[in-house]
């Protein structure tokens, strides 16, 4: 059943605002998407007044989900301060997991407001989460995190992927997979599975040509509804695959569960090796133990001499993992394998188990896990 925009406007047009008057003549609704059950918008206030919309954004989600033929509801609420206006006094914060006021990501205020930290639970059945990151784009983070995944399959692991990169997911192109999830009786989202992974990305919910023109309370409600709303199950680890940079996802991510752990993916060269600081520090602020740095395009190894060329310079990770002390997990070569098995949906690790490559995923993969036995134990 299609779900159109205007079944959403009759829903939120029944809620009243703060102010008294019917939601969508607030003036406050973003342009809504409705597709294929799924169901997109934002709430957008004035900073000062957002504790006063928390519970109404609360009730728009649970309105839109009630629609019949909705399958997906992320309704966030945007929060700004007006031009020339005072910021709002820090409060300890309360409300709806994932969606908070713009003055959330200050740090609090001494003298009683509460860490936003408090606010981390674990997910149910998941003993680990650890994060895969990078300070910046194009160093094959993505691949790298899957076939870590895998890896970790491979050592007799229940693993769980989560894509989290909002703006450019690349876990549907990296596992072949392109349908949408179903879901449970308890209405949460069932992971699709591939190569014995639990495995969900946002671009399972979107079309890949759909440009994610989201603010930051969107991209934060998004990260929380894959990890609280999907069905996990019984996982030993968690991956998930973060956007490049240190921004809303990571910040939300790190609020939101208590991480084990997070593995830093960077290239040789110096302008990699300046953002992977970056993210680094970022983790070690929000008090998130750096499980590693992994040196990927490490080097390039000719196919047909066997020559090694350091295209983009070579040992650059180590030695910055040796200079912040932090362990190195390991090098990557540039290859043409290792490309070609993830355009093709059809990932190294899983595709040629017994080949090189493959080989150093699940030695770096042993390392993680070594480091995170004590915690799937304990679990």
């Amino acid at each position: 059943m299609s779900v159109t925009q205007q079944q959403v406007l009759d829903s939120l047009a029944k809620i009243k605002s703060p102010r008294g008057v019917a939601l969508t003549n607030a003036n406050v609704l973003s342009a809504i998407s409705a597709s294929d059950g799924k169901v997109f918008f934002s709430i957008n206030v004035d900073a000062a007044e957002a504790r006063a919309w928390e519970s109404v954004r609360a009730e728009a989600e649970t309105a839109v989900r009630a629609i019949p033929g909705v399958t997906t509801a992320m309704v966030a609420l945007t929060a700004e301060r007006k031009p020339g206006s005072a910021p709002p006094p820090p409060q300890p914060s309360r409300g709806t997991p994932g969606v908070q006021p713009a003055h959330a990501h200050k740090p609090p205020a001494q003298g009683g407001a509460q860490s936003p930290m408090a606010r981390q639970s674990e997910i149910p059945g998941v003993a680990a989460v650890i994060a895969v990151a990078s300070g910046k784009g194009g160093v094959g983070k993505s691949t790298t995190a899957l076939n870590l995944a895998l890896g970790l399959r491979d050592l007799g692991l229940k693993v769980g992927l989560l894509d989290a990169d909002i703006y450019g997911p690349s876990v549907p192109r990296l596992t072949g997979l392109h349908e949408k999830p179903e879901l449970d009786g308890e209405r949460k989202m069932i992971p699709l599975r591939r190569f014995g992974l639990a495995i969900m990305s946002i671009g399972f919910l979107v079309e890949e040509e759909t440009a994610m023109i989201w603010r930051g309370p969107m991209v934060m409600s998004a990260v929380t509804q894959m990890l609280r709303d999907v069905a996990w199950g019984t996982l030993d680890v968690l991956v998930v695959d973060m956007p490049p940079g240190t921004g809303d996802a990571q910040l939300t991510l790190a609020q939101n569960v208590p991480l084990k752990g997070a593995v830093i993916v960077s290239t040789p060269q110096d302008l990699s090796l300046i953002d992977a600081r970056r993210g680094l520090a970022m983790f070690r602020k929000v008090n998130v133990p750096v499980l590693g740095i992994v040196e990927n395009m490490s080097y390039f190894q000719c196919p047909h001499c066997g020559t090694k060329s350091d295209i983009f310079g070579h040992g650059g990770a180590r030695h910055e993992a040796e200079k912040l002390g932090v362990p190195f997990l390991g090098e990557i070569p540039l290859h043409m394998a290792i490309r070609a098995t993830s355009d093709a949906g059809n990932p190294v690790v899983d595709s040629e188990p017994d080949g090189p490559h493959a080989a150093i995923y699940r030695a770096i993969a042993g390392q993680v896990r070594d480091q995170l036995k004590g915690v799937i134990a304990a679990a």
